[in-house]
């Protein structure tokens, strides 16, 4: 398999999905702007966001993925299929229980993650319309994992369209309606949200029957009682613990930025959530889609006892992130006001709203290269199944962002919310430094030759990339032009950015061929 061509799959697929996201936040920022109810959807929504990295694509995959692909590869398929079975059966009727609790409970949740809401009320409905949507979302985890390690990337990196597509047909047909019948227009979202939970499930059943993975799930208690205590699901449960205190930790933080924004200005949980939106762009192409590739094909590679292969695609993965994720950095840390402008000032959203989305979009682009670094370095531990030590450094990494917002808090309060955001950038940077350094010292990881070089022409193609970014940002009205003036001089200077860069990437004789790498 050609790991860049899956890779590139993966990204391009998850550039469709980022595209129509962005759709979605155009969309909600000229509807709703970045007010009151809109920080308190975004709040809503954050709570099953949050429950999601649990139970879904983060400690749960982490555990799930690796002893799925190491069991494939030593034991068959069969032994493979019965494993598939009993962790469905656990993980479904754990979801069950979790959204009874999370509905029932949703005033104390929405309490304890933004208390200074202005709609707190709103939030708590839309906290329990959404809700169950952790259900869907965590099974479409389980499903992307079976089919990753099946080598099928198409289908699970499409399906977050689905939830966008559904937030914007949600929004278009049902606010206008929703306002009529004098409920409050924002309400049509959590409706969208629960739509796409559910396309995003049903469009990987067809997949998983065509490889003939489709799970079956237990439904009496005798299924139940077998499914418990398979050796298999206690194999993942074990390696869930250390990953659900690492998850917990990363949630943690974003539960405490958001309390924390609630309370500086009405707006701040919106501008954090459309400066993440942007954010979210690159480390998703870049860091994700690598991860995605590079976890079932680094399990298998322990699997085989394969050490050199194993150190040469986490060479590869970092090679590759430091050459698409460095110009991006630069690009968000002085490209910030016309990237925030063309795409969101418009309607509700005013300038205002455009220059508090800038500062905290550069404290994210701080972090940019560490943000995609973890997602590269930390499947070199969940590969071998030691998920231990990426959860240390999160807990203190944990520590080290809230100390940093209680600095920013008390000695520099102009930052307010860009703050928060400043601290989540350094405290990725931490997190990636110490990664790295482990996988080092544990001869898990060894540099292959080259890289002072490459590193000297990605830095000296980014510096001319990041003249032509500053010479644009400070030469152009990107507030005052129209709307279509605006999106022709950002297309004319991110493409000339894009030539400039690999132009002299090429000139100064990068052999971009490197980077095609098979599996």
């Amino acid at each position: 398999m050609n790991l860049l061509r899956a890779a590139s799959t993966v990204s391009l697929l998850t550039l469709g999905s980022r595209v129509t996201g962005l759709a979605s936040q155009l969309m909600i920022a000229s509807m709703f702007g970045a007010g009151a109810w809109t920080d308190a959807y975004n709040a809503a929504f954050r709570i099953p966001n949050m429950l999601r990295r649990l139970f879904g694509e983060g400690a749960f995959a982490q555990a799930f993925v690796p002893i799925l692909g190491q069991t494939r590869v030593k034991e068959g398929d069969e032994v493979t299929r019965r494993l598939i079975d009993a962790v469905a059966t656990v993980l479904f009727w754990a979801l069950v229980v979790t959204c009874v609790i999370g509905v029932a409970a949703a005033p104390a949740v929405v309490w304890l993650l933004a208390s200074g809401l202005q709609e707190f009320d709103g939030a708590v409905v839309m906290t329990r319309l959404m809700f169950p949507y952790i259900g869907f979302i965590s099974m479409v985890a389980l499903a992307a994992g079976i089919l990753n390690t099946w080598k099928r990337f198409a289908v699970p990196a499409a399906a977050p369209v689905l939830l966008n597509v559904s937030l914007i047909a949600s929004a278009w047909a049902l606010a206008p309606l929703f306002q009529r019948w004098g409920i409050e227009p924002i309400f049509s979202l959590a409706a969208g949200v629960m739509l796409g939970g559910v396309l995003q499930l049903a469009v990987q059943v067809p997949a998983l029957i065509k490889i003939g993975q489709l799970p079956r799930i237990g439904l009496g208690p005798s299924a139940i009682r077998a499914a418990w205590h398979h050796p298999g699901v206690h194999r993942v449960l074990r390696q869930m613990a250390p990953a659900l205190l690492g998850v917990s930790v990363a949630q943690l933080s974003l539960f405490i930025n958001t309390q924390l924004a609630s309370h500086f200005a009405v707006g701040a949980i919106s501008w954090l959530g459309y400066a993440d939106r942007l954010m979210e762009f690159p480390t998703a192409l870049l860091g994700v889609a690598l991860g995605v590739v590079l976890i079932p094909q680094l399990s298998g590679a322990q699997g085989r006892g394969d050490s050199v292969a194993y150190s040469g695609l986490l060479d590869w993965g970092l090679r590759l992130s430091v050459l698409l994720a460095l110009p991006c950095a630069m690009a968000l840390l002085v490209f910030p006001e016309p990237l925030v402008a063309v795409l969101f000032h418009r309607g509700a959203f005013t300038a205002s709203d455009v220059a508090q989305t800038v500062r905290a979009l550069q404290g994210y682009g701080v972090g940019l290269m560490g943000l995609v670094a973890i997602k590269i370095l930390a499947p070199g531990f969940y590969a071998r199944q030691d998920i231990r030590t990426p959860v240390r450094i999160a807990v203190v990494v944990l520590v080290l962002t809230q100390l940093l917002n209680a600095i920013f808090w008390f000695f520099v309060p102009s930052l307010q919310h860009a703050g928060l955001a400043l601290s989540i950038g350094i405290g990725a940077l931490v997190n990636a430094g110490w990664l790295f350094i482990g996988l080092r010292r544990g001869g898990v990881y060894t540099p292959s030759p080259g890289w002072a070089a490459f590193g000297a022409r990605v830095v000296v193609a980014t510096a001319l990339l990041t003249a032509l970014l500053v010479w644009g940002a400070r030469h152009v009205d990107w507030i005052g032009l129209p709307g279509w003036t605006r999106v022709g001089w950002l297309s004319l200077l991110l493409g000339g950015a894009a030539v400039i860069y690999f132009g002299s990437l090429l000139a100064m004789g990068l052999n971009l061929r490197q980077f095609v790498r098979r599996g």
